[in-house]
């Protein structure tokens, strides 16, 4: 399995979160929400690690409606695998939420989520995490088919930021795309004293 591992460098002069998200434009899932995936606080002059899989699972959170500054807390994560057993079916009972009945269905290259008749509108919401920690997410809805195909672009930004906190992308201005080149899995994110990026990759 590839391992990705971004650095950050902070020679800023400030003191904030390093935030990692997902963007994933191609996804094949409208008004998918954007987590704030991987974050660390960080103090000037200091360097952070993070690292990842390309493993995906599928999450699902009973918090509400969706909406930026909205934290996604997953409540039960499967892991899957696009080729093989890539489908589950989210149901809802006198005792919650649950996943259901994991199988292969196509297409394969996707994360399928079918959302039964039981399923509450816009009460919990489902999405996919990559690494195990959940990632994208949109508002659940009954009898919803949703694939997911993903293909992640990855981004940093330095703020104020909590794990699963769900991002307003329109309000972050200083976000730096980590594009890595074929075979290439190692980058080097610098935010210089001027709060400009750059990036290096290993």
């Amino acid at each position: 399995m590839t391992a990705y591992t971004l650095s950050f460098q902070n020679n800023s002069s400030n003191s904030a979160t390093a935030c990692v998200y997902t963007t994933d434009p191609d996804i094949g899932v409208p008004n998918v929400m954007s987590l704030a995936w991987l974050t660390k606080p960080s103090h000037p002059t200091t360097r952070l690690n993070f690292g990842w899989n390309i493993d995906y699972s599928l999450v699902w959170s009973e918090n509400g409606e969706l909406k930026p500054g909205a934290t996604f807390a997953a409540s039960q994560t499967w892991g899957v695998d696009p080729n093989r057993s890539n489908a589950v079916t989210l149901t809802y009972d006198e005792h919650g939420y649950t996943f259901a009945d994991k199988t292969a269905a196509a297409p394969a290259g996707s994360l399928i989520v079918q959302q039964s008749s039981t399923v509450p509108l816009r009460k919990a919401s489902v999405g996919i995490g990559i690494s195990g920690q959940p990632a994208l997410a949109v508002d659940a809805q009954p009898n919803i088919h949703l694939a997911f195909t993903p293909h992640p672009k990855y981004w940093i930004t330095f703020g104020s930021y909590e794990v699963g906190e769900v991002l307003d992308l329109e309000e972050i201005s200083d976000s730096f795309e980590i594009d890595y080149p074929a075979n290439v899995y190692s980058a080097v994110a610098t935010l210089d004293i001027n709060n400009s990026w750059s990036v290096n990759y290993k």
